[in-house]
């Protein structure tokens, strides 16, 4: 006998959130794609395949994305009251705290969407392979016995499940371990679950 599984939408909201933050960093990634012009998805290996080229053969890609110095164009006024135009190569200081900025955000999101694709394909297993909860839940507490979570997993759903294994991350875990051994004996017994 199964007991009433009460919270697969709350597990499977919970792991739909968690997939909707690996769809926004790709998102991320794909637009600041897009707003460099193709150059971010490679931004950072080709800044660190810089750093490993030799002196003469090094073309910094950060100014190639970033350009620290540009061609200004200054009208002023002569001596004869008429409009001068003087070229001069103008420094753009904020390109360089940009190229900092922007190889950090880079490697942030590979870091984030790598962490969170491993995330999610975890999550599709524990939905997908049911006999991997029982270790997942006694890996959470050591001092419940296999057979109790066992027991317990062939009794719960995947939502209910999810809910005990949240509260073995927020538990002590010696009043945990006396949870789920009651828990297990209430599930067992046909005669507790009667009204």
């Amino acid at each position: 006998m199964t007991i009433v599984a009460r919270h697969n939408m709350y597990a499977l909201k919970y792991w739909f959130c968690e997939t909707l933050c690996l769809v926004n960093i790709i998102g991320q990634l794909y637009l600041m794609n897009h707003f460099f012009d193709g150059e971010f998805f490679s931004y950072g290996l080709r800044v660190v395949a810089f750093s490993e080229q030799s002196q003469e053969e090094r073309v910094d890609p950060m100014v190639y994305v970033f350009p620290r110095v540009t061609k200004c164009t200054f009208h002023k006024y002569g001596a004869s009251g008429s409009i001068q135009k003087h070229d001069s190569l103008c420094v753009l200081p904020l390109n360089i705290v940009n190229e900092k900025t922007y190889i950090f955000l880079w490697f942030w999101y590979i870091i984030l969407a790598a962490l969170l694709s491993v995330l999610v394909v975890y999550r599709a297993v524990i939905l997908a392979v049911p006999s991997v909860r029982p270790i997942l839940l006694h890996a959470r507490n050591r001092m419940v016995p296999k057979e109790v979570t066992n027991a317990i997993c062939r009794k719960t759903d995947v939502g209910d499940w999810w809910i005990l294994y949240m509260l073995g991350r927020n538990m002590d875990p010696m009043i945990y371990g006396e949870v789920i051994a009651d828990l297990a004996k209430k599930i067992e017994t046909p005669s507790s679950n009667n009204p």
